[in-house]
């Protein structure tokens, strides 16, 4: 798939292809690592970073982050699945199935305890999010279009949420491009205190 990056073996973890075994398998002391860190640098606003009382409005208990940690290792391989799964030619409701069933084998689903987060989004080309295919939609993936797939995983309700873009063809490479460079940009944007129409401008 197109410009979504190599995914490095984590020498680590063991996982099956297609993935079969359960995040609490991998991790065996329930403690979860930190994924990629985007550091907040927005300028005359890093004050917010290190002023103590607004560091401690955003504070999380070791739990909770453990919790959204756990979700977002079983998000990461799902994506890591859907990546190279998804291909031209498939329906949608099948890649969007699939995204879902992996979701729950390897958080191991259980009510609120643990599951999706939502249904999977599949937005085709001129549909910029939130659509997903209802029973027996036949809608196909084709080689030119643009998907936006928009899926999470929780813990206890603590939810991750993330999306990618699927495109085949290299037109839309700049494209796909824009949309990682916003997407990171808003993560760094999206410091303790940070207004909402600023994250959206850096965007």
């Amino acid at each position: 798939m197109r410009l979504l990056g190599s995914w490095k073996a984590d020498p680590t973890r063991v996982q099956t292809s297609p993935p079969t075994i359960p995040i609490v398998a991998q991790y065996p002391k329930q403690l979860y690592t930190a994924g990629e860190i985007q550091e907040y640098t927005r300028e005359n606003h890093t004050h917010r970073i290190s002023d103590a009382e607004l560091a401690a409005k955003e504070h999380l208990t070791f739990n909770d982050l453990n919790d959204l940690r756990k979700a977002a290792e079983c998000h990461r391989q799902v994506r890591k699945h859907a990546q190279r799964y998804i291909q031209p030619g498939m329906k949608i409701m099948d890649i969007c199935n699939e995204i879902e069933n992996t979701n729950r084998r390897l958080i191991e689903a259980s009510g609120l305890d643990a599951g999706i987060a939502f249904p999977t989004g599949a937005s085709l080309n001129h549909c910029a999010a939130h659509w997903t295919p209802n029973i027996g939609d036949e809608t196909v993936l084709g080689i030119d279009d643009v998907m936006k797939i928009d899926f999470g995983t929780h813990v206890r309700g603590i939810m991750t949420d993330c999306a990618f873009t699927v495109a085949f063809n290299p037109e839309y490479d700049e494209l796909l491009r824009a949309v990682k460079e916003a997407t990171e940009t808003g993560i760094r944007s999206a410091g303790i205190d940070a207004r909402l129409g600023e994250i959206g401008a850096d965007i």
